[in-house]
This record gives C-alpha cells, structure tokens and sequence, in this order.
C-alpha cells in the first residue's frame, strides 16, 4: 500500500457514514495496542477558533522543546496535514505503514470504523511511534461521542467560541451543545474555558467532576497597534507580536494563554521567551490570509455565521470604506444567508464556486440568491477561473464560505504564484 491507495482507503469510509460514539475507536484502539494511552493531551473542542488556538499551542509548545503531536481537521491541501508531529506533516511513507497496519484490524470488525475514526487510531499510531510528549487534539464535532473522546483525562479540556452547530447531532440550544461538548471534561484533568453563553454549562459539568475551572480572561490583552502584517499587543503588561489577524483571533490567543498557563501549574516548562516566539510564530493558513498584494487577495475558511460576521468586523478595522470582490463558495447545510447578511455591506459584486464537496450548494443557485440581494454574481466552473475572473477587477478579493474552496485557492497560489 503507497499513500495514494491509504487515502482512497481511508475516504472509501466517508463522512456521510460517521455515527456518534466511542466503541469503534476504542475497538480499534485497542487492537493497535492502545496507543493513546501512553500518550499526553490538550483536548480542543468548541465551534469557532478550534484550528488557531491549537496551532498557538502547538507553536508555543514546540518552542519549549517539547515534542508535539497535532491533530486537526478537515485539511486544506494535502491529507497528510491533519497529523503533525513539531510542524511537519506525516510522511507519506509512515501512512501508508501505519494506514495498512490499522485496516488489518479494521477490515475485522462487524462494524466497520468511520473515515474519522480511522484517522485518529491513524494519528494516534504515528504520535505514540514518534515518542510525543504532548499532543494537541482537536476534536472532530461535539465532544462525548466524538472518537477523540476515546481517550483518558487531558492535561487540559479546552473550549473555544461555542455556537449553535451540527444542531441535528449535538442539540437544539446552546445549552444542549455545550453539555455534548463538555463530555471531554474528565476528572483529573483542568479545563479552561472561552467566556460566553456556554460558560455556566461547562463550569457546572467541571464542578460535578471536581475538575478545575478557568474562564479566558480578554481583558488582560491590550491591542496596540496592527495591521495586514499582524498585530501587537501587549498581554499582562508583556508586548507580544502576533501574525493571525481580527479581536478574535486575539481572543483565542487569550484562551490558548491561559491553557499554557495551567500547563506550567501541572509542571510543564514553558519559558517566557518559549511563549512570545511560539506566538510571533505561529502559522495557521486561510485565516484572514494575505495571499498577494497586488492585487490584495485575502483568503478565509469562514464557513458560518459566526466567521462571517468576524470577517466582517476585520473587514471593517482594516479595510475601512472599502468595497471588495467576494469569491463564495458554501455548503448547501450552512446558514449562508445569514453569512450573507454579514458580509454585504462590504461586497461590490461577487463571483460564486461550487466547493469540492458532495454537500456543497451550486455555484449558480447561490448566485441566484445573491443577485436577488442587487448584488452582481458570477459563475464560475473552477476555483481557477474564479480567481482570474476577480483579479480582472482592481478592487480587493476576498475568498471565503468553505474550506474546501480554501484549499483549492491555496493551491491555486502554489502553483501560479
């Protein structure tokens, strides 16, 4: 088996066939000798902000000389980015060894493990291989039943920006998710928290399992000065540059903080100067991305409401008065309407994708919808058409509404520059 042939067999068990719950992950943990339990985690869940707090710390972490294990999804590119070890992509060599090594097990039982459930006994294969010190875990949807869940108690429990999602699997309230999402609280482990409607849920799961709470504290960072080439500011008194762009952004890097602060009270050693050039460091593509200047081209994975509307206050702060082009493409199970609503204020016209998705709404329906808001739309076949149909214009581009159309322009840029 080569890399090419791991994939296909891993995407052969699709996300359409995903079904909540832990005892095929643990099955199949289990037969790979457990590897997850030899292991270290920080456990990431919430709705928006997942990716960027993890790759802060990851960032942080690798430059205090720990070796770190990453774990996120969906990825842009290339497969292999879902599972890093200190920053690198897992060799397709390795893949392809420890994919055929899971399918033995795999292909035995009843029950037959989701494409995320093999990933992850995949990822935690490869990080008990390569002799981890931490892992940093994003979880996949939810918390509970999520087969990231399959493992013991964190070293922390880390919950980002919660808003209403997935409502079909995980709730109907914000309330609902927030109880489905803290099933990743364990005792033993500490958990810090982003300040919103889902604190006072996870804070009573955290007193019930006698785990320690720390809410994010935002107003101990200070925002001095930024601009497309990252923001300074000062946290605790401490100046920090740091190259992810928007208040939310900076938010994140406050819950991300506060984890490493909890790290160094269980005794891990993370130096001041490991912390501000893990920040002024860290990298996390189609987060409000400049991809070129000239034309400005910037790419973001926002993908919901909330993104949406986070896009649009940088929008405001950085582009002000300034009218843009949005290449959009969505999925059909998406609010796109309310995203719409957020970023039209900005827009002068548009020009519309159909992501790379069996999920995804059709480019020319999601024009449809758009020029009934007054708005020019244009179709496009191609990611690549689409993005030289917005350099013809002399106005920004903006590139967002999917990840998987992120990818696509990312590559796009690798190629042609």
């Amino acid at each position: 088996m080569n890399a090419q042939e791991a994939i296909a067999y891993i995407e052969d068990y699709t996300w359409s066939t995903t079904r909540l719950g832990l005892d095929r992950t643990r099955a199949l943990l289990s037969a790979l000798g457990d590897p997850q339990k030899k292991l270290k985690f920080i456990h990431v869940t919430g709705s928006n902000g997942k990716g960027s707090t993890c790759a802060i710390l990851d960032s942080i972490l690798r430059k205090a000389g720990y070796r770190t294990g990453l774990y996120t999804s969906p990825y842009l590119v290339r497969f292999n980015e879902r599972i890093k070890v200190n920053g690198r992509d897992i060799p397709d060599e390795a893949l392809a060894s420890i994919t055929s090594q899971v399918r033995v097990f795999a292909d035995m039982m009843e029950d037959h493990p989701s494409q995320f459930e093999l990933v992850t006994a995949i990822a935690m294969e490869y990080f008990y291989e390569m002799q981890c010190d931490i892992v940093v875990l994003e979880v996949g949807m939810g918390g509970a039943l999520d087969s990231t869940n399959a493992i013991d108690a964190p070293e922390v429990a880390v919950f980002t920006n919660i808003g209403l999602e997935h409502t079909e699997y995980l709730g109907n309230t914000i309330e609902e998710i927030a109880t489905t999402k803290g099933g990743i609280i364990k005792t033993g482990c500490d958990c810090v928290v982003y300040p919103g409607p889902a604190e006072a849920t996870l804070r009573a799961i955290c007193s019930d399992k006698d785990v320690p709470f720390l809410l994010s504290d935002f107003d101990a960072a200070e925002p001095v000065t930024h601009s497309l080439d990252g923001q300074e500011l000062k946290y605790k008194g401490k100046l920090l540059f740091f190259p992810l762009l928007g208040q939310h952004q900076i938010n994140n890097l406050c819950v991300a903080l506060d984890t490493v602060y909890v790290l160094k009270k269980r005794g891990w050693n993370i130096p001041t100067a490991a912390i501000e050039s893990g920040v002024s460091s860290v990298s996390w593509p189609a987060r409000f991305q400049v991809l070129s200047r000239e034309p400005l081209f910037i790419l973001d994975g926002g993908h919901n409401p909330q993104c949406a509307e986070a896009m649009a206050d940088i929008l405001d702060d950085y582009l002000p008065d300034t009218k843009v082009t949005f290449i959009m493409g969505v999925l059909a199970d998406k609010d796109y309407n309310s995203m719409l609503d957020s970023v039209c204020p900005h827009a002068l016209r548009f020009v519309c994708v159909t992501p790379d998705s069996p999920r995804a709404l059709p480019a020319d329906k999601l024009a449809e919808i758009i020029r009934e808001r007054g708005f020019e739309a244009a179709v496009c076949r191609t990611v690549s058409e689409a993005v030289d149909a917005a350099k013809e214009k002399t106005e920004p581009i903006v590139a967002f509404g999917s990840l998987y159309m992120s990818g696509a322009v990312l590559k796009y840029f690798e190629e042609n520059g």
